[in-house]
């Protein structure tokens, strides 16, 4: 979630990302599951055709919406495992899980089995509740075992939500002074570092961390930021990782790089996306391995729930997917 100072308001209504979206009312009380719709969307409006942007393919993209509840926004960060299911959380403490959908060439075409659910403190209150102090989640993890990790600025920390049910318990997170709402954006399970290792990444300086919840997190590569701020993070069972940058000005609206990173932070290759392009306030990145070194990468927006300072912005919740082959 991001704010913008209130004089850029007005141009900002015009492309845009507007970081700091006003809250709706409280959530009612969620139904097991919800229908998502997806509406299709073309990597380039001008030209439908327009699908590689040098080693990357356009696999397809959503407008996701839902008509069953007005939660289903603010998306700040996804995971997809190898099977096809995505997990998804939103800036404000909400847990989306679904089942991707893809058609018989792989593209991506729809969401199933959605279910969307609001997490809870450790005395079993919703975060939502708490404030935005308390629910402000940005990052998301899955542990090979099943163990779910949030992470959240303002109040700084990490959660654990345990596989087998039960209260969420704080996980290792890195012990410097954090800025104010450039904390940790990213976050994402490292298997290839062991099966309790997970990453984590500052927005406003691109530092990453390597933490264990049998141990303290150290100090690991720098993602180099290039101007821009990093917003998510996802590494591949061969420790290869994948790294979202995005920036914003009111003129040339949003500015999108994606990083494929060696196991040190080296960089493999880069995808930027800008307008022209269908392009939105991006902050998620998911790296599903593919054949010969390949990987699918999902990319979310975080729509700020269509809104800034009371005033509806045109911003909307994308799913987009790339193929990148090396």
């Amino acid at each position: 979630m991001r704010r913008l100072p209130g004089p850029l308001f007005a141009l900002a209504l015009a492309g845009c990302v507007s970081p700091g979206a006003s809250l709706p009312p409280a959530p009612l009380p969620y139904a097991a599951a919800i229908v998502v719709d997806g509406k299709a969307v073309p990597l380039d409006p001008r030209d439908p055709a327009h699908v590689r942007l040098g080693r990357f393919t356009y696999a397809g993209g959503l407008s996701l919406s839902s008509r069953q509840t007005a939660r289903l926004h603010g998306l700040s960060d996804l995971k997809v495992t190898p099977d096809g299911r995505l997990t998804a959380m939103s800036d404000q403490s909400d847990l989306l899980r679904a089942r991707l959908v893809l058609d018989r060439g792989g593209r991506l075409v729809g969401l199933a089995d959605a279910a969307l659910v609001g997490l809870k403190d450790s005395a079993g209150a919703d975060l939502f509740a708490g404030g935005q102090r308390e629910y402000d989640s940005e990052g998301v993890a899955l542990l090979p075992g099943g163990d779910l990790l949030v992470s959240f600025e303002q109040n700084d920390r990490i959660l654990r939500y345990p596989a087998a049910g039960g209260p969420p318990v704080e996980a290792p997170q890195p012990d410097i002074a954090y800025r104010f709402n450039k904390g940790m954006e990213a976050l994402a399970a490292d298997p290839a570092s062991g099966p309790d290792a997970y990453r984590t990444g500052l927005e406003g300086t691109g530092q990453t961390f390597l933490c264990r919840l049998a141990a303290a997190c150290t100090r690991s590569f720098d993602v180099a930021l290039d101007g821009l701020e990093l917003t998510s993070l996802d590494v591949l069972p061969d420790g290869r990782a994948v790294a979202l940058l995005r920036w914003f000005t009111p003129l040339a609206g949003n500015t999108i790089r994606v990083k494929i990173l060696e196991r040190d932070g080296r960089v493999i290759d880069t995808l930027d996306l800008a307008r022209p392009l269908s392009v939105d306030n991006f902050e998620g990145v998911a790296a599903v391995p593919g054949p010969r070194g390949a990987i699918r990468l999902y990319l979310v927006s975080d729509d700020n729930f269509g809104s800034f300072a009371g005033a509806p912005t045109d911003q909307r919740t994308l799913l987009l997917a790339f193929d990148w082959r090396p």
